[in-house]
């Protein structure tokens, strides 16, 4: 099922251990912040993490960082159905932001980047990891790249669960950037089913 911006859903028993395995490898960078999503799985995801670093991050939501705006209409349907049960997802997929509720790829990525600019701002010089959903993720990525906004490159180089997107910044601008794939982690015992 497709959670979009829908509460109570948490990290699955993988993705805990994907967070965690994360913190384990962000421990020697001196993360001083946690900035986040509002919504329940990326709260979590930052909370793993900040449990593997000492001195412990301090945590911040951002609202900017939430889903992507389509997701409302597509939550709470098994991804399958999706052609049959939202029918406007076509639309959706042929041009992002034509549909009322719809974003444009430039748009949901400028959201994640301007809070990367805000927090550079306010904490100079500080190591701060910013914790989204993977569309928005990926549209700042092609943003940076300076890539085509279209739907193949959403999800040509997208960014995997617990894969990071790694910014060098001077002042407020990005001035590097690289991908990390996501850890590798064992499947643990109760998501193996």
């Amino acid at each position: 099922m497709l959670y979009g911006h829908l509460d109570g859903f948490h990290l699955s028993a993988l993705g805990r251990a994907q967070a965690a395995a994360v913190g384990a490898e962000l421990r020697e960078a001196g993360l001083t912040h946690i900035v986040h999503s509002p919504l329940e799985r990326a709260v979590e995801t930052a909370r793993i993490i900040a449990d593997q670093l000492t001195p412990r991050p301090a945590l911040e939501s951002d609202p900017e960082l939430r889903e992507a705006e389509f997701s409302r209409y597509l939550q709470g349907i098994p991804y399958w159905q999706i052609p049959v049960r939202r029918p406007l997802w076509l639309v959706h997929k042929a041009k992002r932001g034509l549909l009322p509720g719809d974003e444009t790829i430039e748009a949901m990525g400028e959201r994640v980047l301007r809070v990367v600019r805000r927090v550079a701002k306010d904490h100079p010089d500080e190591t701060i990891a910013v914790v989204s959903h993977a569309d928005p993720l990926n549209a700042a990525w092609i943003l940076l790249d300076g890539r085509p906004q279209n739907e193949r490159e959403m999800h040509r180089s997208g960014i995997g669960k617990a894969g990071m997107l790694e910014l060098e910044m001077e002042g407020e601008t990005p001035k590097s950037w690289r991908y990390i794939p996501p850890p590798h982690v064992e499947k643990p015992a109760s998501a193996a089913a």
